[in-house]
């Protein structure tokens, strides 16, 4: 959807307007760049929560995962469920890096 959408619809404003940016994904993310862009608020606000639960990473002994936030009601009750849907989400994330890969190669091309 976030690949689509940006041809049919813009940012209100001259900068992000269609004459602005005729390839909206490569010349989109060069307009919203800057010292204070979006892409900056973006970054700004995920380190943000990531230095909050870095503890995570850094308490090696800690009983809590990293990606753990507090949802256990929505994991399964017994260990080998559990580690499955921890497998699932981790090849469901790279599934999603390469696809983003591939449709941003396209959209340079």
């Amino acid at each position: 959807v976030g690949l689509v959408v940006p041809d049919f619809v813009r940012i209100p404003g001259e900068r992000y307007s269609f004459e602005a940016c005729p390839n909206s994904i490569i010349d989109g993310h060069n307009n919203l760049n800057g010292a204070v862009g979006v892409n900056f608020q973006i970054l700004f606000w995920i380190g943000i929560v990531e230095i909050c639960c870095a503890k995570k990473v850094f308490e090696w002994n800690s009983l809590e995962v990293a990606g753990d936030y507090g949802l256990s009601s929505l994991m399964p009750k017994d260990e080998e469920g559990q580690k499955m849907i921890r497998l699932k989400e981790l090849k469901n994330g790279r599934l999603a890096m390469m696809a983003v890969a591939g449709a941003l190669t396209q959209a340079q091309l």
